[in-house]
């Protein structure tokens, strides 16, 4: 549980008195970065986790300082208050929370989180609900060991605030005004919590984040210059101006390609070349049965692949699945993995061989195949790859690009699965017909379902069905 309190007045008195080095060096330079931001904020009220994470606490953050931003009236900056948070760094070197690993790498994640709230009128203190905001995703980052980056988008499906709100999700961008400072334990920068609307965060995850971010910046009631949010912000960007928002997401996709690399789907696909010889067999990957679990190979390409995308500019690469991770490669979780760990016991990684299928019927809910044309557009057209992983179990299906390094599926052999994971290899001239052929999904309008389309030629079939037919466990 977390409390509000002015921060510590013994350390304010210590870094009046020059005894900085009473306190941990890591905490003392964020401070010292504040205070340059603050200078008459030498006591600013805290949110402090009562039970500290390094003592068995459940908040990993050990403190959220929150600072009176007067904003600048020049630029038409209003005033806001200002959270930063203490704790996603390393802030005592004594590997209680961070391992140590030197000053010249990352502090602990590397970056700390930090927020500019719209002040209300009337307001005399900041609202403490954005402290439970951002160690919720600090908890996010621990367990996962996931860091976050700027342009990065976090879908959150509720008001920030818990209240009526349409701002329901987030973007993440360098804090304007915050400067990165390096620790005697690595460096850290400041990455600022931007609120947005659901329109914004789809068109982010079609586009790019930091597309969507420029467009923000525009826009004063969305954000202005400093991104500033707006609880009580009651119209997103393309209401604000139809026209010209749309069209700058629609030919930024056109340009840059989508930076969406995959998507938890309801989907399931079945291997239509022959029927399986045996229960066992996993050529047919039916939304109904149990497969044969991912190994933890397959599982690790694939987060891969959904966590980090590609660079825009950087040539499209698939991990290996045969490379070898070891225990040395990636540090230890320091809480249990929100991963399963299990599926290497149910199949061991070398049993599992990768064919190769004749025909393939992929099949897809409505809201996963609406994501089909840019899943071409965005990303294969782009050379890049795009991957639908099941929320009902193990099935994935990646769509690659001839483009696309460390496939299993090949242009002689477009369709390879390994386990209960397809690659279905397209080539441009395909893309370009399946494209003109699935434009009625672009639409995210409730249609007549199912939706059947077959490429006789190429052996593929693809059906939007009904989302009763994922959830029912018979077929």
């Amino acid at each position: 549980m977390d409390e509000m309190r002015p921060s510590s007045a013994a350390a304010a008195a210590a870094a009046h008195l020059g005894l900085a080095s009473l306190f941990p060096p890591g905490l003392q330079a964020i401070y010292g970065e504040s205070r340059r931001l603050y200078p008459d904020q030498a006591n600013p009220l805290q949110v402090t986790a009562i039970v500290k994470y390094w003592l068995g606490g459940p908040d990993p953050l050990d403190y959220i300082s929150m600072y009176r931003n007067m904003g600048c009236p020049g630029q038409d900056i209003p005033e806001h208050w200002h959270y930063v948070s203490l704790g996603l760094s390393d802030l005592y070197g004594d590997n209680r929370v961070h391992e140590f690993t030197g000053q010249e790498g990352p502090s602990g994640f590397g970056f700390e989180l930090t927020f500019r709230l719209k002040r209300e009128a009337g307001e005399t203190g900041p609202p403490t609900w954005p402290a439970e905001l951002m160690q919720g995703l600090a908890r996010y980052v621990f367990q996962s060991e996931n860091t976050f980056c700027s342009g990065d988008h976090i879908s959150w499906h509720s008001p920030l605030d818990n209240s009526e709100s349409r701002i329901q999700h987030m973007l993440l961008t360098e804090d304007p005004q915050m400067l990165p400072v390096q620790t005697p334990f690595g460096h850290v920068s400041f990455l600022q919590i931007v609120g947005v609307c659901t329109e914004e965060l789809q068109a982010a995850q079609q586009w790019n984040g930091q597309g969507i971010l420029d467009l923000l910046r525009g826009v004063h009631i969305a954000g202005g210059p400093w991104l500033i949010t707006d609880m009580r912000r009651g119209e997103t960007i393309f209401e604000i101006d139809p026209h010209m928002q749309q069209e700058r997401v629609d030919k930024g996709i056109e340009t840059d390609g989508s930076n969406l690399s995959g998507v938890s789907a309801k989907c399931a696909w079945d291997d239509l070349s022959r029927p399986p010889e045996d229960e066992d067999d996993s050529r047919s990957i039916c939304i109904g049965s149990q497969p044969r679990r991912l190994s933890d190979k397959d599982t690790e390409q694939i987060r891969e692949a959904l966590r980090k995308g590609l660079e825009i500019n950087s040539k499209s690469v698939l991990p290996p699945i045969s490379s070898q991770r070891h225990s040395q490669d990636r540090p230890q979780s320091r809480k249990g993995s929100l991963e399963s760990e299990s599926s290497a016991a149910i199949v061991p990684h070398e049993l599992v061989r990768t064919r190769q299928l004749e025909s393939v019927h992929l099949k897809f809910n409505q809201e996963s195949g609406t994501l089909l044309p840019l899943c071409l557009r965005g990303r294969l057209l782009h050379g890049r790859h795009f991957t639908y992983k099941s929320i009902n179990g193990d099935t994935a299906i990646t769509f690659v690009s001839t483009g696309v390094e460390g496939a299993f599926a090949t242009e002689e052999h477009p369709y390879a699965a390994h386990g209960p994971w397809l690659q279905i290899l397209l080539t441009e001239e395909f893309v370009e017909q399946m494209l003109a052929e699935i434009q009625d999904l672009s639409t995210r309008e409730v249609s007549k379902l199912p939706k059947e389309y077959s490429w006789p030629d190429k052996k593929l079939k693809i059906s939007v069905l009904p989302d009763t037919v994922f959830d029912s466990p018979l077929q």
